[in-house]
């Protein structure tokens, strides 16, 4: 189910070479060419972003690697989702926030927003899955939804982040949420997540990108990593485009 990337690349301990970034006409494009070649041909879905601010995270928004990958999902949700926005909640101990990133107002949002968000807690996802499961609910859309789940570290709500999963696949079709959750994982310490392949799920909702140094992950690694097996789902719920 899941799918590792190590970065090969080797920068000096005492400063990191800055990653190079591509503008988001050519996030849009790699991303385009990701979807494509996982076999999708025109299906829809609502592309929500969920980003840890633990106390760990702090050097990822000060050096922008977690604005970047904003920047990425932007990329992505263009591809598709017709309005041109990604919904962003900002968790720790519990939702720190929430905002809206666009085509049209994108450019250092995310460090602004952390930086007013004051104290970085803990690690606690269900709380902000279920917030973000319950805006899609409220949206009215009938497209199913993309949650991008980016974290550094294992959960302190292990229990309930289990019985989340069981939640959102069911007992039944009927009974599934129509939701499927990509974690994005920095570093190393995110065992837990790699547990969740042998919960014995019904259906397959929930995919990990484990990338060991985030800032050195090629955005087309980044995007296989999430398409080779969110593709397949959406794929799986919805006729193909006439």
């Amino acid at each position: 189910m899941f799918k590792k990337f190590f970065s090969s690349s080797h920068t000096p301990a005492a400063q990191p070479a800055a990653p190079v970034r591509s503008s988001l006409v050519d996030l849009t494009k790699k991303a385009a060419r990701s979807l494509q070649e996982s076999g999708l041909n025109g299906q829809r879905a609502a592309v929500y972003l969920v980003l840890d601010r633990s106390g760990s995270m702090r050097k990822y928004y000060s050096d922008g690697t977690v604005q970047y990958l904003a920047e990425r999902i932007l990329g992505l949700a263009r591809n598709l989702d017709d309005d041109g926005t990604v919904p962003v909640t900002f968790f720790s101990t519990e939702v720190d926030g929430t905002m809206t990133v666009s085509v049209d107002d994108y450019v250092g949002r995310i460090e602004a927003a952390h930086n007013s968000l004051g104290h970085m807690g803990r690690t606690f996802y269900a709380t902000a899955l279920r917030a973000v499961l319950e805006q899609h609910r409220r949206s009215g859309t009938t497209a199913p939804a993309l949650i991008v789940l980016q974290t550094d570290g294992n959960p302190d709500d292990r229990a309930e982040v289990i019985s989340l999963m069981h939640e959102i696949v069911g007992e039944n079709e009927e009974e599934a949420v129509d939701a499927f959750v990509a974690f994005v994982a920095f570093g190393k310490k995110v065992d837990f997540l790699r547990t969740l392949d042998v919960l014995g799920l019904r259906a397959d909702h929930v995919s990990l990108f484990q990338a060991d140094e985030p800032e050195h992950i090629a955005d087309e690694d980044l995007y296989d990593g999430i398409t080779h097996e969110f593709v397949p789902w959406l794929l799986s719920r919805q006729p193909a485009s006439r």
